[in-house]
């Protein structure tokens, strides 16, 4: 078919052209939203799931949502060789700037302007490789404890918002990637904006593991943030995201070609996109068959093979690629640690700093106590098929 009009689109935080299987997380998003606009008490979200499953583009729809319901935003993907106070310091910057010119805002504003220049010269932020030359003013946001003068900043925002008509949202992507002092310092944050009823919402996305790590970082995280979980669609969610798009486009797939998909994919959302993208691009008529989703199949995994898990793979360290080669090995996961240590004939206790190592780099977590398991889907397939 013609690749011009192919509905699917593979790719990193790319829209797909029906969000299946989602809708309940965006609507509670857009309560949430419309509640903290109103000055009303709501939870923040912290989106949870494996690679692939869509996150980053339920961020960007949920970035749209409160733009039409007037709100500032600001979006930030935690890497993991910068601070948080480096990401943010830019993003509050802005926001403030365009709250500034609001006439009943602007005293407000500039106030937190001053701070945020406080806040700067404390936390030696920078921009590229020049220092941010501000002479702090005494007693705002100047403290160099980050719980402190974040929370200071965030509520400086959030009356600079109120008094505008407007609410601020900061979405942060990749949030497993903060460190512990970081992610307490946003949850304190959250929790004083919301005492005080000012229309400031954090949206994040990351790992399974941060339910838990937020819930280290400060014990009442549970209570601030609810954490949907994003992971595979379900067969009807699934179908829908194939079919639907497809037959939007005047076209046709087969019973035996979509459960084929499906089944190939797992229902994760990136891998439905890849598959549908190459088996539209291989039918030669107006209809997807089984045979057409056979040659897809070879074409997608060639290209994940070479991208989207080679990518991952060249991260690790050799001892590393043992581990993870040992964890396949073994099935599916999830997997004990014990497991993989007898796999490569090592005490669990010797393989702790390998396999911390490993988590820190995002390629794997542990769901439960003494468990490990690939954050990525598919993952164990592709280390079997290049052993």
């Amino acid at each position: 078919m013609d690749p011009y009009t192919n509905p699917f689109s593979p790719g990193a935080g790319s829209r797909p052209p029906q969000l299946a299987g989602r809708l309940g997380i965006l609507e509670d998003a857009k309560i949430a939203l419309g509640r903290v606009a109103q000055g009303k008490s709501a939870q923040s979200q912290i989106l949870l799931g494996l690679r692939g499953t869509g996150k980053t583009v339920l961020l960007n729809e949920i970035e749209r949502y409160a733009e039409e319901k007037n709100y500032l935003t600001s979006f930030i993907e935690a890497p993991e060789d910068k601070t948080l106070t480096e990401m943010l310091y830019p993003q509050m910057r802005q926001a403030l700037r365009k709250m500034s010119v609001v006439e009943s805002a602007r005293s407000l504003a500039n106030k937190a302007l001053s701070g945020l220049r406080n806040f700067a010269s404390v936390f030696k932020v920078k921009i590229g490789e020049v220092d941010i030359g501000v002479e702090p003013t005494p007693g705002v946001a100047d403290s160099g404890n980050l719980e402190f003068d974040l929370t200071e900043m965030f509520v400086l925002i959030g009356e600079a918002a109120k008094a505008s008509g407007r609410g601020w949202a900061l979405l942060i992507d990749e949030v497993q990637y903060l460190k512990k002092e970081e992610l307490a310092a946003i949850i304190v944050a959250v929790h004083r904006v919301g005492q005080k009823g000012l229309p400031l919402v954090v949206v994040a996305a990351g790992l399974p593991q941060i339910a838990k790590l937020s819930g280290d970082a400060k014990s009442y995280a549970e209570r601030l943030f609810s954490y949907p979980a994003v992971g595979a669609l379900n067969k009807e969610a699934a179908e829908d995201a194939l079919v639907n798009p497809i037959q939007n486009e005047g076209a046709e797939i087969d019973p035996e070609a979509l459960e084929e998909i499906i089944a190939r994919t797992s229902g994760y959302p990136f891998f439905i996109q890849e598959w549908g993208h190459h088996s539209w691009n291989v039918a030669e008529g107006r209809r997807i068959s089984f045979q057409d989703v056979e040659i897809a199949t070879s074409r997608a995994l060639a290209r994940l093979d070479e991208g989207f898990f080679r990518v991952r793979m060249d991260r690790l360290t050799n001892a590393e690629i043992d581990y993870v080669h040992a964890m396949a090995a073994l099935g599916r996961g999830p997997y004990k640690s014990t497991d993989v240590a007898k796999q490569l004939e090592k005490a669990p206790s010797a393989l702790g700093p390998c396999r911390a190592s490993i988590i820190k780099k995002g390629m794997i977590y542990s769901p439960n106590y003494g468990e490990v398991e690939f954050t990525v889907p598919l993952f164990d397939d592709f280390l079997r098929r290049n052993r």
